[in-house]
C-alpha cells in the first residue's frame, strides 16, 4: 500500500472489492407502529405524530424474524459473497466482523462467522468496532493486507440486530417523568434497523473484473466522543452537537482531500445512512449532487456499519464499469472515512 501525506491517507495499488453481498431481515416495522406505542408520552410532551417520518425521514425498518439472528445472517451474507466469485472458503486468509450487536464481551463475534464460513485454522479473525464506519475501516484494513501479498482473500461481514435497543428505548420512554430533552436524546435509537452484509477483497490481478479499491481518508475529531452513547439498553445523542461535530470532520477531510483526490463529480456517494437531516447537511457542507446519493434509510432505517455494503448492493446493478464511487460517513467518536472504488 503506497502511503501519501497524512496519518491515515492511503492509496492502494492491486486490491479490488470482489462481491458484496447482503441478508435483509424479514419483519418490517413501520414508524406509525413505533409511534402508535408512544401515544400516551407524545400527549404528555405536547410532541406531534409522524416525527420519525417527518424529521429523519425513516417510514420503517427490518427486524428479525423468529429464529433468525444477526450472525447467522452474517453467515449466509459471506457463503453467498463467496459463492458470487467463485472462492472457496480454504482460499480464505482472514475474517473482519465489524458488527457493533454482540451478545456477550468475550469470544469475538468473529470466531462464530469463521466457524461457521467453515473457513480454515490459518484464517485470521477477529472483530473490528468503529461505530458505523467498521465496515469501512474493515475494507481498508483488509485491502492493506491483500495489496502487501500477505493474503489472497478477505471477507469482512456485519450483522446488525437493533430489536432490543428499540423495546427497551420504548419501555424508557414510557415512564413517569421523562421530558422533552430526555426523549429527543433517545429519538435515534427509534430509527434503527437490522441487516447483514458481506464483502469479498481480493488482487485486481487475479480478477480484473473486480472493482478496484484506490484508497480513500479516514479522519478523527475525538474530542466529541460523548455525543453519542450507545449499548444494548439504547443509544443517546446529543443531536445537534453530533451534528455540528460530524460536518465540521467532514468538511475538514473533504478539504484535506482535495490534496490528493478529486471527489467532487463522482457517478455515486454511498453514504452511511441515518435520516434526511444528515444527508442534507452532507449534501451542502461539500456541495454534493443529491441526485447521486441512493437512499435505503426511508425503509430500510440505520442499520449502523452494514449500511453502507446494503446500499452499495442495492446500488450495485445501476453502475456501469468505470463508475467513480465514493464510501463515506461519520461515526460516533467522532471519527470519518471517505473510499474510493472504480467500479
Amino acid at each position: 500500500m503506497a502511503h501519501i501525506p497524512g496519518n491515515a491517507t492511503t492509496r492502494h495499488s492491486n486490491v479490488s472489492l470482489l462481491s458484496v453481498a447482503t441478508t435483509l431481515a424479514k419483519r418490517v416495522t413501520t414508524s406509525e407502529e413505533i409511534e402508535r406505542n408512544l401515544v400516551p408520552v407524545l400527549e404528555r410532551l405536547k410532541l406531534p405524530t409522524g416525527l420519525l417520518e417527518r424529521v429523519a425521514g425513516v417510514r420503517e425498518r427490518r427486524n428479525w424474524e423468529e429464529g433468525a439472528t444477526f450472525d447467522s445472517a452474517a453467515v449466509d451474507a459471506g457463503r453467498r459473497a463467496l459463492a458470487e466469485v467463485g472462492v472457496r472458503p480454504d482460499q480464505v486468509g482472514l475474517l473482519i466482523n465489524t458488527s457493533i450487536t454482540r451478545p456477550h464481551l468475550e469470544p469475538s463475534v468473529a470466531v462464530r462467522i469463521h466457524h461457521g464460513l467453515g473457513l480454515p485454522s490459518s484464517a485470521i479473525n477477529f472483530d473490528i468496532t468503529n461505530a458505523c464506519l467498521g465496515f469501512v475501516n474493515g475494507m481498508t484494513l483488509a485491502a492493506g493486507l491483500v495489496d502487501s501479498g500477505q493474503i489472497d482473500y478477505a471477507v469482512v461481514v456485519d450483522g446488525e440486530d437493533a430489536d432490543q435497543v428499540q423495546l427497551n428505548t420504548i419501555e424508557r420512554l414510557k415512564r413517569a417523568g421523562i421530558g422533552r430533552a430526555e426523549f429527543m436524546s433517545e429519538f435515534a435509537s427509534l430509527t434503527l434497523g437490522s441487516g447483514a452484509a458481506a464483502a469479498v477483497i481480493g488482487r485486481t490481478d487475479q480478477h480484473p473484473d473486480g472493482h478496484r479499491m484506490l484508497g480513500g481518508v479516514t479522519r478523527a475529531a475525538t474530542q466529541f466522543n460523548a455525543l453519542c452513547v450507545g449499548s444494548v439498553d439504547g443509544m443517546f445523542t446529543d443531536a445537534k452537537a453530533l451534528l455540528k461535530g460530524g460536518m465540521d470532520l467532514v468538511t475538514a477531510a473533504w478539504r484535506e482531500a482535495r490534496k490528493h483526490w478529486n471527489w467532487g463529480q463522482m457517478d455515486r456517494y454511498i453514504m452511511h445512512q441515518v435520516s434526511d437531516v444528515h444527508t442534507d447537511a452532507i449534501v451542502k457542507a461539500v456541495k454534493l449532487d443529491r441526485s447521486r446519493i441512493p437512499l435505503t434509510y426511508p425503509t430500510l432505517g440505520n442499520m449502523g456499519p452494514a449500511s453502507i455494503p446494503i446500499t452499495l448492493a442495492q446500488e450495485a446493478a445501476s453502475l456501469r464499469r468505470g463508475d467513480r464511487v465514493l464510501l463515506m460517513g461519520v461515526g460516533s467518536g467522532l471519527n470519518t472515512s471517505m473510499l474510493e472504488i472504480a467500479w
